[in-house]
């Protein structure tokens, strides 16, 4: 056993620790699981992918030490500093919301305690802090500056008929957009509870829409007040069927609510996401006026420990 840079004991990078953790649920039934290495310093792109497929998760979240830039970032604001790469069971993907949460908490957890990080990742950086009130670790992540894009008649009709949903299947209120917060979003709402309840759709079709259109997920939603938003996300670039819980695609949409002027410019939305898969989760979004970039926060436990 070697002790890697986090104070951590851990395998030789040839056989690293994988943690298990899932995101944005207090139950280890819930939410969205990830696969998290806190030390990966010594695995290459095809030893991380590896571990992802086997893991199986939607994500898995690869943690190095940080470099040069990111460590003063990290001293400059008193925070710890990682550089963090994420892949999915097929590829690696430039941001992950749900692995940002889960990998926040297990350093917490096992490395010093609760406070501020900062995570470099390929879509920039991306400051945490982890709370502990009552023994529960909660991680909110702040997005990179965000963007809101339109989406053609074109792209969306082919959306529509991989996703098999009617035109008049969508909420008129909530128009189709791309948004991007970290990773890009293709965001979708649904008329009826129902209509996001019935998912079906043709994974090569939508996929393949998805890489032409360089999309992590397809976020699916529905209003079902003011601030409160159930969501699903059709993942099948990454390899699944469907995602439990998508915290870049909830900083997306906050992005979204805002720009579109659905929400309050500071409020709090409620995203609900994973129950009809049976992995209920609860995603917090917070805008700040005056602040371009999202929160998203949730809890994190480990799974099987």
């Amino acid at each position: 056993m070697t002790t890697n840079s986090t104070g951590i004991s851990s395998p030789g990078a040839l056989s690293p620790d994988v943690l298990r953790y899932t995101a944005f649920a207090t139950d280890p039934a819930g939410g969205n699981p990830a696969g998290i290495v806190l030390d990966a310093a010594g695995l290459d792109d095809a030893a991380m992918l590896g571990i992802a497929a086997e893991v199986g998760y939607s994500e898995s979240a690869f943690l190095f030490p940080a470099s040069a830039s990111a460590a003063e970032d990290g001293r400059s604001a008193g925070t710890r500093s990682y550089d963090v790469r994420y892949f999915s069971p097929k590829a690696e993907v430039s941001f992950c919301g749900h692995a940002t949460v889960a990998a926040a908490v297990a350093l917490a957890e096992r490395g010093g305690g609760a406070g501020d990080f900062v995570f470099s990742t390929q879509a920039g950086t991306v400051p945490v802090t982890v709370t502990d009130a009552d023994g529960t670790l909660r991680a909110t992540l702040t997005s990179v500056e965000p963007r809101v894009d339109e989406v053609t008649a074109a792209d969306l009709a082919e959306a529509l008929a991989a996703l098999d949903w009617p035109a008049d299947d969508l909420d008129p209120a909530l128009p189709p957009r791309l948004a991007y917060a970290g990773a890009r979003h293709l965001i979708l709402a649904a008329a009826t509870r129902e209509r996001l309840a019935d998912l079906s759709y043709d994974f090569d079709r939508l996929a393949a829409l998805m890489r032409r259109l360089e999309l992590t997920t397809v976020q699916l939603v529905w209003r079902a007040s003011e601030l409160t938003f159930h969501v699903r996300d059709p993942f099948p670039v990454g390899g699944v069927v469907e995602d439990p819980a998508t915290g870049a695609a909830a900083a997306a949409f906050g992005a979204y609510a805002r720009e579109l002027g659905l929400v309050p410019a500071e409020s709090e939305l409620t995203l609900h996401q994973g129950a009809d898969m049976g992995r209920p989760g609860v995603l917090t979004v917070s805008l700040r006026e005056g602040d371009a970039r999202v929160r998203v926060s949730g809890a994190a436990v480990p799974i099987g420990e």
